[in-house]
């Protein structure tokens, strides 16, 4: 039986912590791939360290786009905001090692006679969604994705004080399985030399009460700004990144199962993205139904093998229908084979840049159809079937 009176943490980090420099310029490169070809196929990594930049990966598409993938990395750098003696944007070396995609993988994933693509990679995915957020989010992450945009907007509205790099950490108190208010918020944020640890704090401190309901905020010796006291050398130059290392960040911030995969840097035959994306607009739009109150979707997929191998729907008890007809009405309403999530949610366009800082998910849908997954499009389908 699940506790209903509870205290949860869920964490963020900023578009110019080291991982997420690097989740960027990966879907960056997705995005510059599949401008020219909405199918090409990218499996892009990145590693950005002092002032370097390491490209490497797969990639199946247009050729002779060294130069561009270059500008790529310099464009996002830039546009995060780092013009730092141990990172710039102009000044960092720029290593891409891409190469052809493996023969292996493509004749496993191609459609070809009678059968239809197969799934990039074996895996499971989940989708998660519940009642606490507007959107359909787990308040935790919610909040702490929203602290660092509020911050990062003020940083590109002329804050000289802070720098890119910054952590959030929400803790909020549940009563009878809802959120009621934070018992401590933590906040990490670089900072220009010479401000001190109380002067940060001022800075911050407006940041969090406007994102925070009314009345949640914690006590003040449970607010914490910059703990260490100091936090001047940050972003690459301070700790190196990745690319996929912050899967909780991008989902649901623990309050839900992740699958094995990450989702930057993968065009949406790789499962790990789309599949995920698919399972999150199924769960949201149950919840959006009220069919539940709580919905987690897993799939699961066998690389080259056209259809999902599972499809596993839980509701943790608050739901109102039969989970099982749900599976079978979910079915019939989305193909997920990887063609009919690609088709569905129209994922072959270059719309993955966008989503590699402050979450995945819990996102407006774009006009051009980014985030597409979060439409609530299915909501009057499914509350026919019941």
């Amino acid at each position: 039986m699940a506790h209903s009176n509870y205290v949860f943490t869920s964490e963020s980090v900023s578009e110019g912590h080291p991982d997420k420099v690097c989740d960027q310029i990966s879907d960056g490169v997705v995005d510059l791939f599949l401008a020219q070809d909405p199918y090409a196929r990218v499996a892009c990594e990145t590693l950005a360290t002092t002032n370097r930049i390491v490209i490497a990966g797969e990639v199946r598409g247009p050729e002779g786009l060294l130069k561009e993938i270059e500008g790529v990395a310099r464009d996002t750098v830039k546009a995060i905001g780092y013009e730092q003696d141990g990172f710039h944007w102009k000044t960092a070396e720029v290593q891409c090692y891409l190469h052809a995609q493996s023969a292996d993988i493509a004749v496993g994933v191609d459609a070809a006679g009678n059968k239809d693509e197969g799934a990039g990679d074996q895996g499971i995915m989940f989708g998660y969604a519940c009642r606490e957020t507007d959107d359909l989010m787990p308040a935790p992450i919610h909040y702490a994705h929203r602290i660092l945009k509020s911050l990062a907007d003020a940083r590109h509205g002329g804050v000289k004080e802070l720098g890119p790099d910054a952590k959030s950490q929400v803790s909020l108190q549940y009563v009878d399985g809802k959120p009621v208010r934070a018992t401590s918020v933590v906040v990490s944020t670089q900072h220009a030399e010479g401000l001190d640890q109380e002067a940060v704090r001022e800075i911050v401190r407006p940041h969090v009460l406007k994102v925070l309901p009314e009345g949640w905020m914690c006590d003040e010796a449970h607010f914490y700004v910059n703990p260490t006291g100091r936090f001047v050398i940050g972003g690459p130059d301070g700790d190196a990144g990745l690319t996929g290392r912050k899967i909780i960040v991008d989902t649901y911030g623990g309050a839900a199962p992740h699958g094995g995969g990450a989702f930057s840097g993968k065009d949406p035959t790789k499962v790990d993205r789309s599949a995920a994306y698919a399972a999150r607009y199924l769960a949201k739009n149950v919840v959006g139904a009220g069919l539940a109150d709580r919905c987690t979707i897993q799939l699961s997929y066998a690389i080259g093998v056209s259809h999902p191998l599972s499809v596993y729907i839980d509701t943790a008890g608050t739901g109102r229908v039969d989970e099982e007809k749900l599976s079978d009405v979910l079915r019939q309403l989305m193909n997920l084979s990887p063609r009919g999530i690609r088709e569905h949610l129209k994922l072959n366009r270059p719309i993955y840049a966008r989503t590699a800082a402050y979450g995945h998910f819990g996102r407006t849908p774009d006009a051009d159809g980014g985030f597409s997954w979060e439409k609530l499009d299915l909501v009057d389908e499914l509350k026919r079937a019941f």
